[in-house]
Parts: C-alpha cells; structure tokens; sequence
C-alpha cells in the first residue's frame, strides 16, 4: 500500500482542499495510515500530475485562493484496482515505547514508567476524538441504522478498529503499569537490604578498628 492509496481514500468523502485533506486524515485515515500535511500535499500534486485527482481554484477574499481536490474517473478505477490487489503481511509496528519497555530490566525503570503512562493519556485522547467522529457519523441513530441506510459505511468500520487499538492499548497499559510497579518496588527494597548491609558491615570494620586501637590484653577505657 502506498501514501496516494490512503489519499484517495480519504477523498472518497468529496472534494477537499490540501488543509481540509490533512485535518480529514487526521481526525480518520490516520487511524491506520500516518502522514505529515507535508507529504500529503506533495502526494496531491504528484497524483494530479497522473490524472488520478483533479483540482479547481476557488476565488477568497482577503485569503490565498485555495485549490480543492477530487478523484478523476482514473482514480476511481485505481480505487478499484487498489481493493481487488492481494493484501500483503501487516505493517511491522515500530514503537519507541516498546523498545524501551523491552530493556526495563537494565534501564531507567522510572523514566518507563513515565513513558507508559504517556501513551495511555494519548490513547484516552484519541479514543474521546474517535467518538465524537462516531457519534457525528452516527447522526443520533443506532449502528444498526447507519449501516443499513449509510452510503458508506468503510469509515465507520475504520473507526471501530481504531477505537479498538486504542482500548487495548489502555488495557496493555493497566497490567504494563501494575507489573512495572511491582518490580520498582522490589528493586527498592532490595536497595533498602543492600543499603542495611552496608552500615552494619562499616559499623562492624569501625568496632574492630576500635578494639585493635585498645592493643592486645588491655579492655578500652570507657
């Protein structure tokens, strides 16, 4: 899959200018497709340059003039083209996170702990953006309702998945968080032992030192 397929996606919803298209993938594909606003408009410019999207200038006053994009006939059949492809191996996740989370045992358990609990309050954030979607799509009627009578019903199933990702990333979180604790909690204490270990080891070299400074035969004075 590539960057123009999820573009032509998100345009499945209508003419959209670039900044409209960036804030639409966002709020949408962006739940399975990441991009910068950056590269979607170098995507934008690549695809007209193929017939694939088509561009009209809209006239603003006081504004730039803006430049609204829709799919040509062209990129409706590459649509159709792109579903009809074999799916490939998912995607490999790369998550800093999880890298750090994998070393726990020989780094910064605090500095872990602090980055789960990170990526918990994103997910929440996203989960409460994801259901405003929802409920906006939904339109105050049940599933059941939007699916039989929606034009489109991708963008919802879409979203439920992201919502799911989100919720379980919450749930891994909660048991990361309480199996990170606990080990913390063991490392203190065994910081407590080592640190008791050591005063009673320096007192002890302290009470010999004094009594060899007493010499042999004679009790120190009190």
């Amino acid at each position: 899959m590539a960057l123009r397929d999820a573009v032509m996606a998100a345009l499945l919803e209508g003419e959209a200018s670039g900044y409209d298209l960036a804030k639409a993938f966002d709020a949408s594909v962006a739940n399975f497709w990441m991009s910068t606003p950056q590269q979607l408009y170098r995507e934008l410019e690549r695809m007209a340059g193929e017939g694939l999207v088509t561009a009209r200038v809209v006239r603003q006053e006081r504004r730039p003039d803006k430049r609204l994009f829709s799919l040509t006939e062209a990129g409706r059949e590459a649509v159709r083209a792109f579903t009809a492809e074999p799916s490939g191996r998912p995607t490999a996740v790369r998550d800093d996170v999880m890298v750090k989370v994998q070393c726990l045992d020989a780094g910064d358990g605090e500095a872990v702990r602090a980055a789960v609990v990170q990526r918990m309050e994103w997910a929440t954030a996203k989960l409460a953006r994801y259901e405003r979607l929802r409920q906006r799509l939904l339109e105050g009627r049940s599933e059941e309702a939007y699916f039989a009578e929606a034009e489109r019903i991708g963008p919802y199933l879409t979203l439920l998945r992201g919502m799911a990702f989100e919720r379980e990333n919450l749930q891994w979180g909660d048991i990361a968080l309480r199996r990170i604790d606990q080990r913390l909690a063991a490392r203190r204490g065994e910081s407590r032992e080592e640190d008791v270990g050591r005063e009673e080891n320096k007192a002890h070299e302290e009470g010999g030192r004094a009594g060899g400074a007493a010499g042999p035969g004679r009790a120190p004075r009190p």
